[in-house]
């Protein structure tokens, strides 16, 4: 599913980009063709200029004659000109050919003044055939206040404008599907990046209904088993309070369950500043050690708080982490046997703040330690059903430290206990690193 979005968006963006690029180059050979063209017409307009400039207008007894010797190319008495023009003709104010250099021309005139674009062969020679080539002709009216002297008819090959288009195209055709495959490639990064948020959604979502049917099917079972026995013709009132004492049981386990599985699948990402508060770890370890007492003392457990006398300020949800260290603590007092320790050590080793549970209790193998963050994972001997919870305490621990930019981490060794560390960023100046933004 993902990969045919990540296709259709790539498909879409290189469609999309590779239609600009493909105009926008189109649009520049017709500028540079037309800027090559219109240059190229300007010299060979100059250059039927400096030619007419040579007509010289004879009256004699009434008798007018048009003088072409001092005319370059068709005049005797003229400086060499560039030779790039193909032919040079002079053509009478009534069209009537007059003088003319290269081929022979027509006798009368018909091309209208401007300039024309003509397809000639080239001589042929040993070394090559005769093949056609582009030529710009320009016929231009030669006049003298309001009187017509003649027709002056150019012409020079279109090589200078020609020999760059050809090699511009050349580019473009290398260069358009080059660019193509790399807009293609570019897209195909890019709509990967866009779908990332997306498919990390989905998976949260896949993972969240995975953990949710794998764990609500044995509550739900007992339900359905004690329910109907509690159909049944009653013997025993006991026996059916007892059954229904344990519906409402696994109905609390299950809210507690869900409850979590919510938390784990709607908490992305780090907290945002608006929902930070600058508050004291001394006070709250304080009220978690009051709140965790009677479940030390019902284990028969002893429970120690180590605090510094200086206030030790993080920033941080309250009631987030609260539930955090709650969890450590409650994981130690399950895991802990009677007569056991619980330390809570609070320390700073600036520029973060440490946190400590020690216990003494059944601790963890080391090949479970990888793997002990992870949701509902439960080793053989430490996180087995019999101890109860649902195992996703320390996974719901780790989100919320490091939703706070923290670090949780644990050390341990079998049969002498478990140290697990939290660090958090002190609060310096109250003022939050860009790192929490979103």
């Amino acid at each position: 599913m993902f990969n045919r979005s990540r296709q259709n968006l790539a498909y879409w963006f290189t469609l999309s980009m590779g239609s600009i690029l493909v105009g926008f180059a189109g649009l520049l050979y017709l500028r540079e063709a037309r800027d090559r063209l219109q240059a190229f017409d300007t010299e060979l307009y100059n250059t039927a200029l400096i030619m007419a400039g040579g007509v010289e207008e004879i009256r004699y007894q009434n008798i007018r004659r048009i003088d072409l010797e001092s005319v370059p190319l068709l005049g005797n008495d003229t400086l060499a000109l560039d030779t790039y023009l193909r032919f040079a003709r002079w053509y009478t104010p009534e069209r009537q050919l007059l003088q003319f250099v290269g081929e022979i021309p027509a006798a009368t005139l018909e091309a209208p003044p401007g300039f024309v674009t003509l397809n000639l062969a080239e001589p042929p020679t040993l070394a090559q055939p005769s093949s056609p080539q582009m030529f710009r002709q320009l016929t231009l009216p030669v006049r003298r206040g309001e009187e017509i002297l003649g027709f002056l008819q150019i012409a020079a090959a279109l090589d200078p404008v020609q020999q760059p288009l050809q090699e511009l195209r050349l580019f473009l055709a290398i260069g358009v599907p080059v660019a193509l495959g790399a807009i293609a490639l570019t897209g195909w990064i890019l709509g990967g990046v866009a779908m990332q948020p997306i498919r990390q959604s989905y998976q949260q979502l896949q993972q969240f209904t995975a953990d949710a049917s794998h764990e609500l099917r044995a509550p739900l079972a007992g339900i359905l088993s004690n329910a109907q026995v509690g159909l049944m013709e009653p013997v025993d009132p006991q026996e059916q309070s007892a059954r229904l004492q344990s519906i409402v049981n696994i109905a609390e386990f299950m809210s507690a369950l869900v409850s979590q599985l919510l938390f784990l699948a709607r908490q992305d990402g780090n907290l945002p500043f608006d929902q930070l508060q600058s508050i004291d770890l001394g006070h709250l370890l304080q009220q978690l050690v009051e709140a965790t007492q009677p479940q030390a003392v019902a284990s028969q457990l002893t429970l120690v708080c180590t605090i510094p006398d200086a206030p030790v300020r993080v920033l941080a949800e309250p009631d987030l982490l609260h539930l955090a260290i709650a969890n450590l603590l409650s994981n130690a007092c399950r895991y802990t046997p009677a007569g056991g320790q619980i330390d809570l050590i609070l320390t700073q080793q600036p520029p973060r703040a440490i946190i400590q549970v020690q216990d003494t209790g059944i601790g963890i193998d080391a090949a479970n330690l990888p793997h002990i963050f992870d949701r509902f994972y439960r080793a053989d001997t430490v996180r087995s059903r019999q101890t109860g919870g649902v195992g996703l305490g320390l996974a719901i621990a780790r989100h919320i430290v490091e939703a706070h930019q923290g670090q949780i981490s644990v050390t341990s060794q079998p049969h002498h206990g478990s140290t697990f560390t939290i660090q958090l960023p002190l609060n310096k100046n109250q003022k939050l690193s860009q790192k929490f933004s979103r």
